[in-house]
C-alpha cells in the first residue's frame, strides 16, 4: 500500500534553502505602495514575500532598520547612477541638462522598481535613522551636482556664487516637486517637468549673476 502523502495547508510558507540579500529588498519594494512606509513592513510580511521562514530573514539582515537602510542605499546609488547618466548625455548647455535630468527624474518616479519613491517617502515620514539615511543619499546627489554646475558653468565662460548652496537648493527642489507629484496622475508630468525646469534654470540663472549677491552698504 503506497504511504499517504498529506498535503501542507494552504496558508503554508514556502521555504527555501537560501535567500540572499536581493530577495529580501525586492520582497520589501514589492510589499510598500504609494501610502506604505518601510516603518510599517514587519519581518514577517517581508519573509512571506520573500517566500522563506521567517528565521532565515537574519541569515542576511540582523533587523529590519539593516534591510531597509539597504533599501535606502540602494536607492540612492541606482538613482544617482541614472541621473549621473543623463546629465553627461546633455553637455550641450545647462539648460538641456536641467530638461534631460528634470525628465529623467520623473521616468523614474514612474518606474515600476519604486526606488525613487523609497527615498521620497523615508525621507518625509521614516523614523529617525531612516531620514539620515535619506539625507547623506540627498547630500551625495548634491556634491554630484556641484560638480556639474560648475562645469557647466566654465564652459560658459562664467563662475558660480556659492556652487554648493546652488546644488543643494536644486536638489532639496526637485526632491519636495518629486513628493508631492507622487499622488499626482502621470499625465500631469509634462507640465511639472516645465515648471521644476523652469525653476531650476531660476536658480542657475541667480547663481551666476553675482550683483545679485553683494552686499549693499
Amino acid at each position: 500500500m503506497p504511504p499517504i502523502v498529506t498535503p501542507p495547508p494552504e496558508d503554508a510558507t514556502p521555504v527555501r534553502r537560501t535567500v540572499t540579500r536581493e530577495d529580501l529588498i525586492i520582497a520589501a519594494l514589492a510589499l510598500i505602495g504609494p501610502h506604505r512606509s518601510l516603518s510599517t513592513l514587519s519581518l514577517r510580511e517581508v519573509a512571506r514575500e520573500a517566500g522563506i521562514a521567517p528565521n532565515s530573514f537574519y541569515r542576511q539582515f540582523r533587523d529590519m532598520d539593516e534591510l531597509s537602510i539597504a533599501l535606502i542605499d540602494l536607492a540612492g546609488r541606482s538613482l544617482r547612477t541614472i541621473i549621473g547618466q543623463a546629465r553627461r548625455r546633455a553637455t550641450v548647455s545647462a539648460t538641456s541638462v536641467v530638461w534631460v535630468s528634470v525628465e529623467t527624474f520623473m521616468e523614474q518616479l514612474r518606474a515600476d522598481d519604486k526606488l525613487l519613491h523609497v527615498l521620497l517617502r523615508e525621507g518625509a515620514v521614516g523614523s529617525d535613522d531612516f531620514k539620515h539615511a535619506v539625507e547623506r543619499e540627498l547630500q551625495y546627489f548634491e556634491d554630484e551636482l556641484q560638480v556639474d554646475l560648475v562645469r557647466l558653468a566654465a564652459m560658459d565662460g562664467v563662475r558660480l556664487h556659492a556652487p554648493q548652496l546652488a546644488a543643494k537648493a536644486i536638489t532639496r527642489l526637485v526632491f519636495a516637486m518629486g513628493a508631492s507629484a507622487m499622488d499626482l496622475p502621470p499625465e500631469k508630468d509634462a507640465e511639472l517637468i516645465e515648471e521644476i525646469s523652469t525653476m531650476v534654470r531660476m536658480i542657475i540663472v541667480g547663481a551666476r549673476t553675482p550683483a545679485a549677491f553683494r552686499r549693499k552698504r
